[in-house]
């Protein structure tokens, strides 16, 4: 066995079970320290990773997965990245994707790093590189308050409360019932909270030339089970009973900041033509719970 394969193993250990963690330490800036435990010899052996960069593919640099090929130089790169060039390596040229390094392979597993939100609670723990995955549906990522100027940042539950203490003219829904949502247009943004210090959903409005772009989104992180909602949205011209149109969404989507930037998918439009001239919607709104409605069906 060679020197790399004993660090790997644990120096000849009769235990194959290890854990590594990588965390910040004060010693010096940007390193990485990580421990690997033998559980028969509760040996506990530390060291510093002083790069942790130098786990990620040296094209794309995204974390290094399995499969990891090497070249006849010992350069590497990720089955994508090989693929993409063609099986010709980016630093030597000579060909790649055929030689695997399964050393790197068990280097990068064995790596164990926290959620990027470990300092906000979360206590998950991940082979390096998979925690990106779960940051996207962490429980614990930061919501931000959707009122301009404002620059609040919090878990979830701490920005219903910020919101319900720190907004002045507050406007409520109550999942299963209608509820109206008048607004200016040039106001952009109308945020609806679920009784008090409960989730917020977010209408806006996205004026163009053609037009206005009409939103409905709740401000949560996108973790499973946390404020699912459906929603359907009518509108009616003023004046114009006989006329209206309606959009919803059997799954509201869920952001952790509002946007102002005009969206591609996921709105309502309403014409230019339709809107007779008056700079305000006055529209209607119906959020369910997810899971109601599937109770009702059921």
């Amino acid at each position: 066995m060679s020197n790399a394969e004993q660090i790997i193993s644990g120096g000849g250990a009769s235990s194959s079970s290890h854990s590594v963690f990588g965390e910040g330490t004060d010693t010096e800036a940007g390193d990485d320290e990580f421990t690997v435990t033998t559980e028969e010899e509760e040996e506990v052996r530390s060291g510093t990773l002083f790069e942790l960069d130098l786990l990620d593919c040296p094209v794309c640099c995204h974390a290094l997965t399995r499969p990891v090929f090497q070249c006849d130089n010992g350069h590497v790169a990720c089955s994508a990245c090989c693929t993409n060039l063609r099986n010709r390596c980016p630093s030597c040229t000579l060909p790649i994707g055929v030689y695997r390094n399964r050393m790197m392979e068990r280097v990068v597993e064995a790596i164990i790093v926290p959620c990027p939100n470990a300092k906000h609670g979360c206590t998950e723990m991940f082979s390096y590189g998979k925690e990106l995955v779960h940051e996207k549906e962490c429980s614990f990522a930061l919501c931000y308050c959707p009122r301009q100027g404002c620059n609040f940042a919090g878990l979830c539950k701490d920005l219903y409360r910020h919101y319900y203490n720190c907004s002045g003219a507050r406007e409520y829904f109550r999942c299963g019932y209608d509820v109206e949502a008048w607004m200016h247009i040039s106001n952009k943004i109308l945020v609806l909270q679920e009784g008090r210090e409960g989730p917020l959903v977010a209408i806006q409005c996205f004026e163009e030339e053609q037009g206005v772009y009409v939103t409905v989104n709740c401000i949560t992180p996108c973790a499973p089970g946390v404020s699912e909602f459906s929603f359907k949205l009518s509108y009616t011209p003023y004046g114009a009973p006989d006329r209206s149109m309606s959009f919803g969404l059997r799954e509201m989507n869920r952001i952790q900041k509002v946007s102002f930037e005009t969206p591609d998918k996921d709105f309502m439009f309403v014409p230019r033509y339709f809107q007779n001239g008056v700079t305000s919607l006055k529209m209607n709104i119906c959020i369910r719970r997810r899971g109601d409605e599937q109770e009702k069906k059921t």
